[in-house]
């Protein structure tokens, strides 16, 4: 597919785009804003127009209409705009990069993979519309039966601040793709890279106006969303507690909902690991981007005769990292999202230590800024162990034997990602088969998407929903039984 896009380097949001703006389809001026606030500096980046009930109702009727066209037109020309999206952000990846580290406060490292596995995302999609979407039957002599996927409609998408641009376009790309009209609610905090960066690929891709809204707000705009009659699907991703709250009130709207939650991912570290290899994808998967991410590396199981030497490597890959604001610096660990999560942090690691667990590295922060942490001597029932922190700190466990490593691993509500170590393949996967987990991995930590792959997660991580790859297909579409005879059949009656 050949892509023709103007190499024009003018910026790529300007004030029109972000100061008291909405975005309907046409880029709309509101009294109500919210401060986007920098978290590594406290300044305001912009003051975004927030939504209302009101409005999610207006941009429903409107997107739904929009929908029934978008999704009667050639499936040609749905990818082709898909396609110009994704060459769209690849040209305008450096400023995109600059409001995700910004805004979010994550390093330079993090925000360049957010941006090429949200490239990955749209040239993805632009393969949808032209893929085979139905199945043909068998049937009786005279008549012939099918399977077709139709478009649900209108989908409600409701995404968080920690990766706000891919987490909101894994979904946002393949809805459009697959022929639905979307509504988004990014979360206000990072709605510049969540919402206005998306709304504007798209307005710049030849997208039909009415089909996309970015809606930002408050927990009112969810409810609207989750209850609005137009609104065919709510796809969230978030904390538990709030999926758990979206997935009450949609579901008595007789909505298909799709939750993608948090996670106390374990990783497993057998005795014949590699130990220096082991203590670094621990580092990787419990510091990358402060901790705040679902699948962080959350319970550090190690076996009892390298639990020493494990964890003094894995204390000194964190008192190696540097912390600091990632704007002006070249740091791997910048702030938290805002204070109530230091807050949070904070008091998890100080109750965990009160209960006795032993501090190796970190503990210490100052404003938004905590340091990377180690914490070993973790036992089930402290903080630390049974709660998801969201934050930079490794919890270290040990245990004797395979029985008791698995038992500590799915000590847990959650059910999202986890990670075996060990030389032996075969033993690994022996040990990770057992596991309570939507995502495996072995020899490998447990963050990772490759956006080619269904993503989900079992218990209180989920809904047994998955997103991306060939899950999209199913979580977008709805199948339609369909049969055609050639002559109406003669029935007894």
């Amino acid at each position: 597919m050949s892509v023709e896009l103007e190499t024009n380097k003018a910026p790529f949001l300007e004030s029109g785009h972000l100061e008291g703006c909405l975005f309907t389809g046409e880029w709309e001026t509101r009294a109500l804003t919210a401060a986007v606030v920098e978290p590594a500096t406290g300044s305001t980046l912009a003051k975004i127009a927030l939504a209302d009930p009101d409005q999610v109702t207006q941009s429903a009727k409107r997107a739904s209409s929009a929908q029934k066209l978008w999704a009667a037109t050639d499936p040609a020309e749905r990818a082709l705009v898909l396609a110009k999206a994704a060459a769209l952000l690849e040209s305008h990846a450096a400023e995109a990069v600059h409001w995700l580290v910004r805004e979010g406060g994550g390093a330079q490292l993090k925000a360049n993979f957010e941006i090429a596995v949200t490239v990955k995302a749209l040239w993805l999609a632009a393969t949808l519309p032209e893929q085979a979407q139905g199945l043909v039957l068998p049937s009786v002599t005279g008549q012939r039966s099918s399977a077709r996927r139709k478009p649900r409609g209108l989908i409600g998408i409701i995404s968080p601040f920690n990766f706000p641009l891919y987490l909101a376009m894994r979904a946002v790309a393949p809805a459009l793709a697959l022929g639905n009209g979307v509504i988004l609610k990014p979360d206000p905090r990072t709605a510049i890279c969540g919402g206005h960066v998306i709304a504007r690929l798209f307005e710049l891709a030849g997208l039909p106006k009415g089909l996309l809204h970015v809606l930002p707000g408050g927990g009112e705009v969810g409810e609207a969303l989750c209850c609005d009659p137009h609104i065919a699907m709510i796809q969230f991703t978030g904390s538990t507690g709030a999926g758990r709250a979206v997935g009450q009130l949609a579901g008595r709207h007789l909505k298909k909902v799709s939750l993608e939650l948090g996670g106390k991912n374990p990783l497993i570290v057998l005795d014949d690991a590699d130990i220096d290899a082991a203590a670094t994808n621990v580092a990787w998967g419990a510091y990358l981007h402060q901790g705040q991410i679902c699948m962080a590396t959350g319970r550090v199981l190690v076996h009892e005769s390298i639990a020493g030497r494990f964890i003094d490597a894995l204390a000194a890959k964190a008192r190696a990292i540097k912390t600091g604001n990632p704007v002006s610096e070249e740091v791997f660990n910048g702030p938290l999202i805002n204070q109530r999560q230091a807050d949070h942090v904070r008091s998890i690691v100080d109750d965990t230590l009160a209960q006795g667990a032993v501090l190796e590295a970190g503990g210490k922060g100052e404003g938004l800024f905590y340091q990377p942490t180690v914490l070993s001597g973790v036992r089930p029932g402290m903080r630390a162990f049974d709660e998801e922190i969201f934050g930079p700190v490794a919890v270290v466990t040990s245990f004797r034997t395979e029985e008791e490593a698995i038992t500590l691993a799915n000590m847990t509500d959650y059910g999202l990602s986890a990670a075996v170590f060990s030389r032996d393949v075969g033993r690994a996967m022996r040990v990770g088969d057992q596991l309570h987990a939507g995502l495996l991995h072995i020899n490998d930590q447990t963050v990772g998407d490759d956006v080619v792959n269904p993503f989900g997660g079992f218990g209180a991580s989920g809904n047994g929903a998955a997103i991306g790859g060939p899950a999209n297909l199913d979580e977008f579409t709805e199948w339609q039984w369909v049969t055609l005879r050639d002559t109406p059949p003669a029935y007894p009656i």
